[in-house]
């Protein structure tokens, strides 16, 4: 007789603890019951790399039939190399930038995973999560993600969203790290990142005004002014390292309306400069903010520096934490 399902969250496994199967886990208000570590993952896109990089961190890459994640560009010198190298199933992403359903099912997965609830949605040509289910393919959405595109979302499941932080990234390494058997990798990870980000300087009483922009993400939409980025988890970024965001808490509607005043009245002591695409450069972004903005202390000292898939939830938050701080450190 099989054992019983084991139900457990990240906050309840101790490092190093081995899964035992049959696992369920609580995603999203959704039991998923796991009877070993998946062995044949599809990554939908959902515009995100997090899912893609913490599998490579937690060394299971090799359990992905077919990736459709990609940024192009990393802080971690390694890491565009190791996601090109995972297959990618030959999936076509549609023009909702998302796996089509029949594709998914093609590549007989016995695990989905999406960045957000939405990328389960059949109305941009995706798979549902019941019709995976019904198909015996389990499904996962990033924890911090589930109110995201949720049709009707649970209210813990708002406020997480609304809080995503570092925390947020440590808790999608914890949750794979149970699902893949390799518990004792993601526990090993997430402590090296906290002792790295402990060890940073502790900040000043006045925190320096750090302002995000992503020129080259604006520039391929047509955009006058460069993207802005805050709330959520680059605001947490951002505080670790001694600094408060300029357009902290606003949300994705509030950062679309930002126009150039807005930008000129910012008053940035540190430009963080956002690499989108491979060709980006961060040295002639800041120049040309500069140069439009010159009443910035920022424009004024030259302070800036650059991040680019750090920035997001993944593996790498410690990179971008390190960056702004060195920048705030040197801002005075």
């Amino acid at each position: 007789m099989a054992d019983a399902p084991t139900a457990a969250s990240s906050a309840s496994v101790a490092p190093g603890a081995r899964t035992t199967y049959p696992l369920t886990i609580d995603n999203c208000g959704r039991e998923v019951t796991f009877t070993q570590a998946p062995r044949r993952v599809v990554l939908l896109n959902g515009a995100s790399v997090a899912e893609v990089e913490s599998m490579i961190a937690l060394g299971v890459q090799d359990r992905i039939v077919a990736n459709s994640q990609r940024y192009g560009v990393s802080d971690d010198p390694a890491m565009v190399a190791k996601i090109d190298a995972i297959p990618t199933g030959g999936v076509k992403i549609n023009q909702n930038f998302e796996v089509p359903r029949e594709q998914v099912l093609a590549q007989s997965p016995d695990l989905v995973i999406s960045t957000w609830s939405g990328g389960f949605d059949n109305k941009i040509g995706s798979i549902s999560r019941d019709e995976l289910g019904k198909a015996g393919v389990n499904s996962f959405v990033t924890p911090s993600n589930c109110a995201n595109g949720a049709t009707a979302p649970r209210p813990q499941d708002v406020t997480t969203y609304a809080k995503r932080s570092v925390e947020s990234s440590f808790d999608l390494l914890t949750q794979l790290g149970l699902i893949f058997d390799v518990q004792g990798k993601a526990a090993q990870i997430v402590q090296d990142t906290r002792t790295s980000l402990a060890a940073l300087p502790t900040s000043a009483a006045e925190r320096k005004r750090v302002l995000v922009v992503y020129p080259g993400m604006s520039a391929a939409m047509g955009l006058k002014v460069p993207t802005v980025f805050a709330g959520g988890i680059f605001d947490d970024i951002v505080d670790r390292a001694g600094g408060v965001n300029v357009f902290a808490g606003r949300t994705d509607q509030q950062l679309a309306a930002i126009n150039a005043e807005a930008l000129a009245a910012a008053n940035a002591d540190v430009l963080v400069i956002g690499l989108y695409q491979p060709g980006d450069d961060a040295k002639t972004y800041a120049e040309q903010l500069f140069k439009q903005f010159p009443q910035w202390p920022a424009s004024k000292t030259k302070t800036y520096t650059s991040v680019s898939d750090s920035f997001y939830l993944g593996p790498l938050n410690a990179v971008a934490v390190k960056r702004i701080s060195d920048a705030v450190q040197a801002a005075g």
